[in-house]
């Protein structure tokens, strides 16, 4: 048994976070211990997370593997959905905090259940769960062009280091051979948790992209699935931005990433400066700029601090343990500018309901992005968009936006012109009558609305697992 009733907590914790989010930025993390406080942002989720401790105690003695066996032992017990109301209907009954617990593992089980499943599915025979199982998704890439100018170890002076080598950052780029290096814009995918760019993007925006005149995507394929240290991540997408620009003779590319690729991607532009000014757009679907208050959850594990104030996590991916809403990651992203804008971007998101990141509503949004700098910033919560009446202004979980039609629509009104996306350029009322964005078809956004079934197998089979935040780097420190 592994429920992890949150409904009313989630609840309680959302206008919280909610009525809060304008409060200044908390101070930096004291460098050492690297540990995870409850106290970074002023005891904000003592109440919170005290009511979920009580609810996931019959969880802690149930292992990993146990839980891991449950999801790989599910099968389908009913035919795929044939339309986007039906894939919709599905998944409201699965995830709606309404209508279901967010027994998060056990609602990726239903899911299954379900049959809304990505094409390429993890099972206990696959070589190794935490590998990539198509070539698109292959970490080691062989790309021997060099860039225009010299971009490792620093492209700038300013950049941070790297702490990975240079042919590491290079091999985890994916360029296909329609790659036109410069003749059409380069559009680099930063994918998620538990995600390689190929499956994450093949099956919604990458597919809506390809063979346009505006838009040449290549994708990233971190290795570890984006499960390991997302200081480390943010390093193959800071070397993508200038490598990709570098060999497309200078030209600027766009970013469009999911989940914690939208993390990454901030924390790139935070530390890494000479990314910016190659940068036209900036395009996170469902992004944790502010963490999730769902990652104890999601690491099956008490919040309650245990024995000289430490949290008991659980072994826990160490990406996730970052993404915690009180994390010293976010909170040096935060300190050192990162909740505002360092290029134009235009963030996506669902305020009902982000089954991995909360909070995710208005303002407080953990996807909301400030504009202090004035580049233009779009933060684009689809339920206030599209009327709830609407079709697109219905229930939409963290992966399925990317097969939201709004989504679809503004990424190529930025692409098509200078700044954000601007929904004063879009038929609103032809774009919010529709589940899935044209182009896609059902099989599409099904298996969109699948990647969290292979990432939560992921999640589970990652190793190896940390219970407490790895040590900022000495240049976030």
């Amino acid at each position: 048994m592994y429920d992890l009733s949150l409904g009313c907590v989630a609840a309680a914790a959302l206008l919280l976070l909610i009525q809060t989010a304008s409060a200044a930025p908390p101070a930096p993390p004291a460098p050492a211990p690297p540990l995870l406080s409850l106290q970074g942002r002023g005891g904000l989720l003592g109440d919170v997370t005290n009511g979920v401790a009580t609810l996931v105690t019959d969880v802690l003695p149930s292992s990993i593997s146990d839980v891991l066996d449950k999801l790989l032992g599910a099968t389908p017990t009913t035919s795929p959905p044939t339309s986007g109301a039906e894939l919709q209907s599905r998944l409201s009954s699965i995830w709606n905090q309404d209508n279901a617990s967010a027994d998060f593992y056990g609602n990726v089980q239903r899911q299954i259940e379900a049959n809304i499943l990505p094409t390429n599915l993890l099972t206990a025979g696959s070589q190794a769960l935490v590998a990539p199982v198509a070539e698109e998704d292959s970490t080691s890439n062989v790309n021997p062009r060099s860039p225009s100018q010299t971009i490792y170890p620093k492209k700038d002076s300013t950049d941070a280091p790297y702490s990975a080598e240079e042919a590491q950052l290079r091999a985890a780029i994916h360029i296909p051979a329609s790659f036109t290096y410069g003749e059409k814009q380069p559009v680099i995918f930063v994918p998620g948790t538990g995600t390689y760019g190929g499956e994450a993007f093949g099956s919604n925006l990458r597919k809506l992209l390809t063979g346009t005149d505006y838009a040449d995507p290549v994708w990233l394929n971190v290795p570890g699935a984006l499960l390991g240290d997302a200081q480390v991540n943010a390093e193959y997408v800071a070397y993508a931005i200038n490598y990709v620009s570098g060999v497309s003779g200078g030209r600027n590319v766009s970013v469009i990433s999911w989940s914690q690729g939208g993390l990454d991607t901030q924390w790139a532009f935070t530390f890494w400066p000479s990314t910016r000014g190659v940068v036209s757009n900036f395009l996170p679907v469902s992004p944790d700029f502010h963490g999730t208050i769902f990652a104890y959850a999601i690491c099956l594990s008490d919040p309650l601090q245990g024995p000289e104030g430490r949290p008991n996590f659980n072994p826990c991916d160490p990406s996730v343990i970052q993404q915690e809403y009180t994390s010293n990651l976010v909170s040096a992203l935060r300190a050192r500018g990162g909740a505002d804008a360092y290029v134009p971007t235009t963030s996506f998101y669902s305020g009902v309901y982000d089954e991995i990141v909360e909070p995710q509503q208005g303002t407080g949004a953990s996807a909301y992005i400030g504009d202090a700098r004035g580049v233009g910033a779009a933060n684009i919560e689809v339920q206030s968009v599209c009327p709830p009446t609407t079709p697109g202004g219905s229930f939409y979980g963290h992966a399925n936006m990317m097969a939201h039609p709004l989504t679809a629509a503004l990424v190529v009104d930025a692409l098509t012109h200078a700044g954000p996306g601007d929904v004063s350029r879009i038929d609103l009322a032809r774009v919010c009558a529709d589940y899935i964005a044209p182009g896609l078809t059902v099989f599409d956004a099904v298996a969109t609305a699948g990647q969290i079934v292979n990432a939560a197998t992921r999640l589970l089979a990652y190793q190896p697992k940390m219970t407490y935040e790895p040590s900022l780097m000495a240049y976030a420190a």
